[in-house]
């Protein structure tokens, strides 16, 4: 897992310095700062609004007796989403927008529901405790 972990603290910002070179000398150094600037904003207002959808989608579901299970797992990919979105580069910037619109962030909560339940399976999966 630490090796994972390692490869994608190299390889990831590698390849957004990699696009953020190319896509500067496409455009213009300027023309790149303001998109990743642009992408900033419009990613926060993105996982603001959905953010907001999710929370009170949840406090409906709460207050009707529901346990808000899909909500949750939709405001983790928000969450995760939206730090994406604030961290500059392309490739970040992509797949933040996909984890934060509703109809791409189906696809990544039904692969975390079955990341959980293959854990559950294993026993590989704990809770934080207190020591």
């Amino acid at each position: 897992m630490y090796r994972i972990l390692i490869l994608i603290m190299i390889v990831i910002p590698a390849l957004e310095i990699w696009g953020l070179i190319t896509v500067g000398r496409l455009l213009g150094s300027w023309q790149t700062f303001g998109i990743l600037i642009l992408s900033g904003f419009i990613g926060a207002y993105l996982a603001r609004r959905e953010g907001k959808r999710v929370w009170t989608l949840a406090k409906l579901q709460m207050n009707q007796g529901q346990v808000p299970t899909q909500s949750i797992l939709d405001g983790i990919c928000i969450l995760a989403g939206g730090l994406l979105l604030l961290t500059p580069g392309f490739l970040t910037d992509l797949i933040g927008v996909l984890l934060v619109i509703p109809p791409t962030r189906t696809i990544f909560r039904i692969w975390l529901v079955v990341w959980i339940q293959r854990r559950f399976l294993r026993g590989n999966f704990r809770f934080f405790r207190n020591n």
